[in-house]
């Protein structure tokens, strides 16, 4: 399934909005995708991004020719984009694109586009600079803005974009389409949480680098369920070394850390649904869960703790000291 499919098929409303500007040649000189956590908002815009530049475009883009591929290795002269999933968007960030749309197009196409992903992630600095520039947008040139919460959005950036809302794909059918794509169940059942989409959902599960925190995170829970003295040690010897993160791919290590603690929080829901009797989300994870819930005590105050140092990340904290602490209070006896 190519994207351009899975809009059609489940994102409809975006799909046949876009498709029929471009049909009728009133494309706006700015939207924003809003949507929750996990829409492929990114590769949305992107996808978009493309059908204005496509050299076969049918109605959408093709996403083979030749300025497709070019989008998608960066290779665009004309196409920025400002991920403000990387870290906070500064003045200077946008200040670029300003002054390279100030220029003459460099591609034939005569269109300049640029992303600013995540827009509530952009400082006041920032916000000032791209207000200015939308308001008066040289010819030919786009922009594709997303966000994950509008509410933080200026009011006036808002107003002065066409909006597209996406909308979440229902769980199980995500995972059902994963399988589909001989994604692995149990991938399929964690990632589900993360990406709203077969398609990402599978590009992650084949990553190095998501094998290697899956791995990480099954070793804490076995550890924890058979005998969690051990995981003191391990945490300081195996766990924090791997979450430091890759330099060399730009991994950070906040983002590390943010995933395993996501994954953590997952096992740690799926021991108070045993708990409780009810059924699990991770179900290739049962037995594991099992014995993980029949060891650890107060587990609703260990997930609570994990929360807490997962909404603190962003701020000037040591992980390293955070991670520790949070170990020690998970296998604290607190009776």
């Amino acid at each position: 399934m190519r994207f351009g499919d899975y809009l059609k098929q489940y994102q409809p409303l975006v799909y046949e909005t876009f498709k029929n500007s471009v049909a009728n040649e009133r494309i706006a000189h700015a939207y924003l995708l809003s949507g929750e956590s996990g829409v492929p908002l990114l590769e949305t815009a992107t996808f978009l991004a493309k059908s204005l530049i496509c050299d076969h475009p049918n109605p959408l883009a093709d996403e083979e020719c030749r300025s497709c591929l070019r989008i998608d290795h960066h290779t665009y002269s004309d196409f920025i984009v400002l991920d403000g999933k990387e870290g906070q968007i500064k003045k200077g960030d946008v200040q670029e694109i300003v002054g390279d749309f100030s220029k003459t197009p460099l591609e034939s196409k005569g269109v300049m586009i640029y992303i600013i992903n995540l827009v509530e992630n952009m400082n006041l600095q920032a916000v000032n600079s791209l207000l200015k520039f939308l308001e008066e947008p040289p010819a030919k040139t786009y922009a594709f803005l997303t966000t994950e919460n509008e509410t933080q959005v200026l009011p006036t950036i808002v107003s002065r974009c066409e909006k597209l809302r996406m909308i979440l794909v229902p769980k199980e059918t995500v995972i059902e389409d994963s399988l589909k794509l001989d994604v692995k169940e149990e991938d399929a059942e964690i990632l589900s949480n993360f990406y709203n989409s077969a398609l990402l959902l599978k590009e992650r599960s084949e990553e190095a680098e998501y094998l290697a925190m899956k791995t990480l995170w099954v070793d804490v829970l076995k550890i924890l369920s058979a005998d969690s003295r051990d995981i003191v040690f391990h945490f300081e010897n195996v766990v924090i070394p791997a979450l430091a993160g890759n330099k060399k791919k730009g991994t950070s290590s906040i983002q590390n850390t943010r995933f395993f603690l996501d994954m953590l929080s997952m096992a740690f829901k799926d021991a108070i649904a045993i708990e409780a009797k009810q059924p699990v989300a991770l179900k290739t994870y049962d037995g594991l869960l099992q014995s993980f819930a029949g060891r650890l005590p107060h587990l609703g105050e260990s997930l609570t703790e994990i929360l807490k140092i997962r909404s603190i990340l962003n701020t000037n904290i040591n992980s390293s000291l955070a991670l520790m602490h949070l170990i020690l209070y998970i296998t604290e006896d607190k009776q």
